[in-house]
């Protein structure tokens, strides 16, 4: 018997109305401590302006280039191996200026819900 467990979450990516696609790789009401998923963001798109209620998100950017704006600051250039620290509450949305796909894991801490989510759209 091994000291851990390997469990997946549904591979399968949808669209939001946050305008971008997600791949849930881990939600589990089982681990309330955290949630990660595959964010998406076509070219030319901006994700629809919006914070997170007692969670705190970290984006860790994979591939693709674009501009983070978090809180009231300037918008931040990221591109692969940048990692953007999102404190709970603080207004969010990122721009992906490139000409492929920006894709980043989205880190939240507790785990993610439908209901720490609020659109200021």
């Amino acid at each position: 018997m091994t000291p851990y467990q390997i469990v997946r979450s549904d591979p399968t990516e949808f669209m939001t109305s946050e305008r971008c696609w997600i791949v849930e790789s881990w939600n589990d009401g089982s681990d309330t401590h955290v949630s990660v998923a595959r964010a998406r963001v076509e070219p030319g798109v901006t994700t629809q302006l919006h914070r997170l209620r007692g969670v705190v998100e970290r984006y860790l950017v994979l591939s693709g280039t674009g501009l983070a704006k978090i809180g009231d600051g300037d918008p931040t250039r990221v591109g692969p191996s940048t990692v953007v620290l999102i404190p709970e509450g603080t207004k969010q949305q990122i721009t992906n200026d490139g000409a492929t796909d920006l894709i980043f894991y989205a880190i939240c801490t507790p785990r993610f819900t439908v209901e720490c989510y609020e659109s200021l759209e």
